[in-house]
């Protein structure tokens, strides 16, 4: 946890940040008009779907950030679900959600994942969070840096760390 006054340093660097808003952006979209993508006459008619835009901008994170709040109330440490069984459920949890949508009375629940995990995406983005979307919210609420893995963005992170590792470093000069 930073201290008040501690600048707060950017673990992404721009090919995360990049990555984070494109595909943020497309899953928002995705999302907010209920996977519908109609053009009349050459002009695209966004359709928004309100149920999904309420439960992916509120009703998940509300159900995240209590999780988080009642794990904190048990456990001060810092979690650190990066391995591969954590990945794996992260990723199950997100293909279960998205699969209902393909439910048609139930299909706003799955537009709202993409709804949930664009615009966490693009908090991440915006705060240079290298962690799983997933906790963005509630990192950023409860001024956490909890990590849970992501199959997509991590190793992406890991490849940019390591360019930027082994590019030289610019001379200095003397005095």
């Amino acid at each position: 946890m930073s201290t008040v006054g501690e600048v707060r340093r950017r673990h992404i660097g721009p090919i995360g940040t990049t990555a984070r808003v494109v595909i943020s952006g497309l899953m928002l979209v995705f999302g907010a008009n209920g996977g519908k993508f109609e053009y009349i006459h050459g002009h695209w008619q966004p359709s928004l779907n309100a149920a999904a835009l309420a439960i992916g901008l509120l009703g998940f994170p509300a159900v995240l950030i209590t999780w988080q709040w009642l794990r904190l109330r048990r456990d001060q440490t810092r979690l650190e679900a990066t391995g591969g069984l954590a990945t794996a459920i992260n990723i199950i949890g997100f293909a279960l959600l998205i699969a209902i949508s393909f439910v048609p009375t139930i299909s706003y629940v799955g537009y709202a994942a993409f709804v949930f995990y664009g615009a966490s995406m693009l908090l991440a983005a915006i705060r240079g969070y290298a962690g799983c979307e997933v906790l963005a919210v509630s990192n950023w609420l409860l001024h956490r840096d909890d990590q849970i893995g992501c199959l997509v963005l991590s190793p992406l992170d890991q490849l940019e760390q390591r360019l930027h590792q082994n590019r030289p470093s610019a001379p200095t000069s003397g005095a």
